[in-house]
């Protein structure tokens, strides 16, 4: 079972220091380079820099960013110093995510089911410098009606140097909204991707009851898809074959 992406159209919202968010997220596909996971420094760098800037030389990036953005995605300087704007987070998840449906069940709890969300779905989200990894991980996940623990994904920012795509894990207490401000409005420079955790192996004791019983169901389903297909293409290899034969063995046609 796979995500219908028509449940979604125009933006999500995470506000400054709120605890209830306002979604309407827009989604767009697009492939990218799957790229390298590789441990970078400049996160540290970064923060250096983040701690140097001045509100002057802030406001001076978001109009030389303004001016380069060609989505009309603005940055937007407040004045307390704080400044919002958008960010676009691909989701790359392999395994199905567990949704809270809008049905309820016999004991009048919501109901559950996992699905596959599509490779490659974009989502905006609109945020304030304030925002951080994990708040935005949050964000994603309620837009989506996830019920998994958040936990259980990680952020991550792609990015180019020297015609060579890395893709580097970012910390729960990173700004993503700061990282876009320094990189530019260039999605081929800097990306955000959504994946699980990068643990080795699936820690199982992870997911509820609930989940493991929509893994398996999912599972099966693929099995059965998959028998399903060898049996029918082997059969068709069959007819043709015995075709084959009758053709060989019937006598030739006089003239």
């Amino acid at each position: 079972m796979t995500w219908n992406s028509t449940m979604s159209s125009g933006y999500s919202s995470l506000e400054e220091d709120s605890e209830e968010y306002f979604f309407t997220a827009r989604t767009s596909f697009f492939k990218k380079p799957s790229g390298k996971i590789t441990e970078s420094k400049d996160v540290e760098k970064e923060k250096e820099l983040r701690t140097e800037l001045s509100r002057e030389e802030i406001r001076l990036r978001i109009e030389r960013y303004n001016s380069l953005t060609r989505d009309h995605l603005k940055m937007t300087l407040g004045p307390s110093g704080v400044y919002t704007g958008f960010i676009k987070v691909q989701m790359e998840l392999r395994r199905p995510v567990t949704v809270r449906g809008a049905q309820r069940g016999a004991a009048g709890t919501m109901t559950r089911e996992a699905f596959y969300l599509p490779r490659g779905v974009t989502n905006t989200l609109h945020i304030s410098s304030n925002n951080t990894v994990k708040q935005v991980i949050v964000a994603l996940l309620n837009k989506f009606t996830v019920a998994d623990n958040p936990a259980k994904y990680a952020l991550y920012k792609r990015y180019c140097r020297e015609e060579q795509v890395y893709v580097c894990k970012l910390a729960d207490g990173e700004q993503p909204l700061f990282l876009r401000l320094v990189a530019g409005p260039d999605l081929d420079t800097l990306s955000f991707v959504l994946r699980e955790q990068q643990t080795g192996e699936v820690v199982w004791e992870a997911f509820s009851i609930p989940e493991l019983r929509n893994f398996l169901r999912i599972l099966d389903k693929e099995e059965r898809e998959q028998r399903e297909a060898i049996v029918h293409r082997y059969e068709a290899y069959r007819q043709r074959l015995q075709e084959a034969m009758s053709e060989l063995q019937a006598p030739p046609q006089r003239n």
